[in-house]
């Protein structure tokens, strides 16, 4: 197979601020959520629970368990992308910048607030920077890979390791409530739209105006996560 041009240094420009950008809406995303105080998405009540039990700041252990999930790609053979690691790495300082921006405690109008921004911010994110095609955030290439070796549709992956992720943070002491129930309803109408929205075209591919469809239908599966 011939070697694919590189991009032209406008796209790739693009490609790598809206990667960036992206990955810090995600974790500002993530910071309002949290301040909503009503109830987080699931990985990150997983986050909240360890967080509660170690002392360690909400951002380190979202670095270490991107980290950890990117171990569970060895056995499925999933490979990386740039933009994956840089996921791994940046998405957790984000949030806690988030955090020190967002003081706790707020009252409830602020909170209610809150969380459908942090909803939207989220899937804004989402779209800008799996369309800048570096490749999927950690948490959804663990789902695109077992999907891939397993055969089992993406839905079922998705909600399967969700289900467990939750169950495991509610049992530490994460944040369950009303936020949870919203994210796994709006996550995926809402990257639904965003995700084709922000694709970034690249000349020298046909396919590339949009997202591979296991990138796709992996955060649209978020919303069939059933309520806790």
């Amino acid at each position: 197979m011939p070697r694919l041009p590189a991009d032209p240094a406008p796209v790739l420009v693009r490609r790598f601020v809206q990667l960036f950008v992206g990955l810090f809406l995600y974790g500002i995303g993530m910071a309002l959520i949290v301040r909503g105080e009503l109830g987080v998405a699931p990985w990150d009540v997983l986050t909240q629970g360890v967080a509660k039990q170690t002392g360690l700041g909400f951002g380190l252990i979202t670095v270490i368990t991107s980290g950890v999930v990117l171990l569970l790609w060895i056995p499925i053979r999933q490979k990386p992308g740039f933009g994956t690691v840089m996921n791994a790495l940046l998405v957790g300082p984000a949030a806690d910048v988030g955090l020190w921006l967002i003081p706790p405690g707020l009252d409830l109008w602020a909170r209610v607030i809150l969380l459908p921004a942090g909803i939207v911010v989220l899937a804004i994110a989402t779209g800008l920077y799996i369309g800048a095609h570096f490749g999927p955030g950690p948490r959804d290439g663990l789902m695109t890979g077992l999907h891939r070796r397993t055969g089992w549709r993406i839905w079922i992956v998705r909600t399967g390791i969700e289900l467990v992720v939750l169950a495991v943070g509610w049992l530490l002491g994460g944040n369950v409530g009303i936020g949870t129930v919203a994210f796994a309803l709006l996550i995926g109408p809402l990257c639904g739209y965003t995700i084709p929205l922000f694709a970034i075209k690249r000349a020298e591919r046909a396919d590339a105006a949009a997202p591979p469809r296991d990138a796709r239908d992996a955060v649209a599966a978020s919303a069939s996560v059933p309520p806790a």
